[in-house]
């Protein structure tokens, strides 16, 4: 157990590093990581576990680098508002329908989902080619703000994935530089974070364990956090914005990549 724990607090310390530089205040990051801890310990309800904390983490590191990049002057009203209060209602309608769907199937789209945006975001337009410098920027649409938001909120709360992985991609079509949509990843991630973990916390797991309130793992989210809180504001003063565009791009589709073969591999285990 001690040896999860620590391994946990790495995962922390990666994961505010991939909050700062991709957007990913939890997510795909610590997904994997504790549904691994949690498979090799008590083994019930691992993918819900590590959904739920999951969720939970991204409202304190999503926070955390929201209120670092305001005062960097980085978020931007036109892309946050009102998509984000559309996001929040997909949010719980995806988290709702996450307690209640069996833990294969959300192991299998939780695998799915990360290949088909890695296909996607090679194989269209938009998201390496170009950076906001190069391309000119294009408002949110009123659907994109509204269905688009709900849809956003929705997939990224049934899986734990925060949102960054979609909201992403979107701006960079947008043709918003790759540290600007990361920037703004983090403040739209945290209505799919709270309106998630509000849920599964609520939730009653058929065999609920010491440590956990719902499905959410207090002793997981605390040593994730212990890696995360120290390493956001070092990897803000260091990386923010000093990364070139396209290799920005880049290292984003790596890092899926390498979360893929992850959950694939704890998937056929």
């Amino acid at each position: 157990m001690i040896g999860f724990i620590l391994l946990l607090v790495v995962v922390g310390c990666v994961t505010g590093i991939t909050t700062v530089v991709f957007g990913f205040g939890g997510g795909f990051v610590t997904v994997p990581a504790v549904y691994a801890a949690v498979e090799a310990t008590s083994g019930a309800d691992a993918m819900h576990t590590a959904i739920a904390t999951s969720t939970a983490i991204m409202v304190v590191n999503a926070s955390w680098a929201t209120i670092a990049s305001a005062r960097l002057g980085q978020l931007r009203r036109e892309y946050l508002w009102p998509i984000t209060a559309f996001i929040a209602m997909g949010a719980a309608l995806g988290a709702f329908a996450a307690n209640w769907a069996p833990e294969l199937l959300l192991h299998i789209l939780f695998v799915a989902y990360i290949a088909i945006t890695l296909v996607d975001s090679v194989v269209r337009k938009g998201f390496l080619g170009g950076s906001g410098d190069e391309v000119a920027e294009k408002p949110l649409s009123t659907t994109t703000s509204t269905l688009g938001g709900v849809g956003i909120g929705a997939v990224a709360a049934f899986l734990g994935i925060g949102g960054s992985v979609l909201t992403v991609p979107l701006l960079r079509r947008r043709g918003v530089s790759m540290a600007g949509a990361t920037a703004m990843a983090n403040p739209l991630s945290l209505p799919v974070a709270i309106a998630g973990t509000a849920v599964y916390a609520l939730a009653t797991p058929a065999a609920p364990h010491p440590g956990q309130i719902g499905y959410v793992s207090l002793i997981a989210a605390a040593a994730l956090l212990g890696g995360s809180l120290p390493t956001i504001p070092v990897a803000k003063r260091l990386l923010a914005g000093r990364i070139p565009d396209r290799a920005h791009a880049v290292a984003y589709l790596i890092l899926l990549g390498i979360i893929l073969i992850a959950m694939i591999a704890t998937m056929v285990a």
